[in-house]
């Protein structure tokens, strides 16, 4: 009975995590991210500003949280795995494929608005580098832990970043999903083959 009540609790708290952080950015990209006050999205939310800071310690973590769980994604895709190169190289390759918003290639509208509010707001971009930090640690760990683990998750993560950014770049500025994705797997597949030459160990 204990843990049925946990689980339901648990299942509260995510629910309101969501909640909240999706009123937040529905005001965030009506009005601006600098415009909009934490008061106002408590009120909007039906919440007290000190119930909000309990779920979100920062109003930046209110826009992150819409992107936390792919925070240890990579180490994920290279648990267990005898060649991670290989296993996050074809990880990538199906996220082009899928039109994951992670890979940058997807033109949805609320997509696209998401990462413009994101890369558009100096605060946010700050803040999304302890996304970052958090996400090299995790792939590291799994990697081995040493200093040669961080290197190589430092480089594996800044050629995911790197590519899911050209991708969001060059559709937020007009072309078509279908014109990008020919150079986005042919970047992509480029990319890789160099991680594989550099960390040879890892592939």
């Amino acid at each position: 009975m204990s843990t049925g009540n946990a689980g339901l609790r648990e299942r509260k708290k995510q629910r309101m995590y969501q909640s909240v952080s999706d009123i937040a950015i529905r005001l965030f990209l009506e009005k601006g991210f600098d415009a909009v006050s934490v008061a106002e999205i408590a009120a909007a939310a039906e919440i007290s500003k000190p119930t909000l800071f309990r779920y979100f310690p920062a109003k930046e973590d209110l826009v992150l949280h819409r992107i936390a769980d792919h925070e240890d994604e990579a180490a994920r895709v290279v648990a267990g795995e005898p060649k991670p190169l290989v296993a996050l190289r074809r990880h990538f390759l199906d996220g082009l494929e899928r039109g994951d918003p992670v890979t940058g290639l997807n033109d949805h509208p609320e997509v696209l608005a998401f990462h413009g509010l994101l890369y558009g707001t100096p605060s946010l971009v700050a803040r999304a580098y302890a996304h970052v930090e958090r996400s090299e640690a995790a792939l590291a760990e799994v990697l081995g832990g040493d200093l040669d683990a961080r290197l190589a998750a430092g480089q594996i993560m800044a050629v995911r970043r790197i590519l899911a950014l050209e991708n969001w770049r060059r559709i937020a500025g007009g072309e078509s999903v279908e014109d990008v994705r020919r150079d986005a797997v042919v970047a992509a597949e480029r990319a890789f083959a160099q991680l594989e030459r550099a960390l040879p160990h890892l592939a």
